[in-house]
């Protein structure tokens, strides 16, 4: 077995707030930001909370799945104005049935430091194909380059990681990269801890990494990837409860918890800045 802690930081760690996601309704939480103005000061309570990074999706004006621009850059600009400086994350896959203008337009134009790159495509919650075909993901690695924007390399199963290594070498994503061990969603890999070492395992050596757990491994996920050294996501977008038949107050009270299961282990979660360093992220 390789370290596992890769090119993480020993002593600090990035916790990622995922605040509202494609799928995630407000009749499964009310608490589920999904205008730009909650969207804005969810991020906002989530970086006061201690979050290093927030991973944001857009909703339509009737709260559903969009990849609409015009969404995007309000909540951009609503943070920006507030000179609030957590770390911009930007999906690039807000839904199904986009086409691949408006999938990268928002990281393309409004430039945030990271965005996510779905390595692969799946039969996504049982029901429909999350696309993610060769040349759109080809043309998505380069796009990122060209705008001075981290992939955050999403990973549901072993076949992504292994995409995504053949893109590390080809030169379509850059190195060292930054991998999302994303693990629960019907369709991927279950959230257990063997299957977390797993992934793990197999990473690069040159890389640094996270992972969440969605549904009923939400927690060990997050204790072992902490244990393994690593930087955890949490959030709505991810799980509606907080613990079992409890629902989530805010995205800011799961940070709150990473942050003092993090000092419960000695370390300390890492500030936007200190986040930055440790993921090489271009100034």
């Amino acid at each position: 077995m390789s370290d596992s802690i890769r090119l993480n930081h020993k002593e600090k760690v990035i916790v990622t707030a995922a605040l509202t996601g494609a799928v995630t309704t407000k009749s499964d939480n009310p608490n589920l930001p999904t205008q730009p103005k909650e969207i804005c000061e969810s991020a906002i309570a989530c970086y006061e909370a201690g979050a290093s990074a927030v991973h944001i999706h857009v909703r339509d004006d009737e709260d559903k799945a969009s990849m609409c621009f015009e969404k995007f850059e309000e909540v951009v600009n609503l943070i920006r104005e507030r000179k609030c400086p957590v770390i911009l994350n930007l999906t690039s896959s807000g839904g199904q049935g986009f086409s691949w203008k408006d999938r990268i337009k928002p990281f393309k134009v409004l430039k945030p430091e990271m965005a996510s790159f779905d390595a692969g495509s799946m039969n996504w919650l049982n029901s429909v194909v999350f696309m993610n075909e060769p040349k759109f993901l080809e043309l998505c690695g380069k796009e990122m380059i060209e705008a001075g924007v981290k992939p955050e390399i999403e990973v549901f199963d072993i076949g992504m990681l292994n995409t995504a290594k053949y893109y590390i070498k080809q030169g379509i994503i850059e190195s060292p990269a930054h991998f999302q061990l994303c693990l629960g969603a019907p369709g991927g890999m279950e959230a257990t801890t063997e299957n977390l070492v797993y992934l793990v395992n197999h990473l690069p050596e040159d890389c640094t990494w996270s992972a969440f757990g969605i549904g009923k491994g939400a927690n060990e996920i997050m204790m072992s990837a902490l244990a393994m050294g690593g930087n955890v996501r949490v959030g709505l977008e991810d799980n509606v409860f907080y613990n079992k038949g409890i629902k989530a107050e805010s995205n800011e009270q799961f940070i709150a918890r990473v942050k003092r299961i993090v000092e419960e282990l000695g370390k300390t979660v890492a500030t936007p800045e200190e986040a930055r360093e440790i993921l090489g992220l271009k100034k």
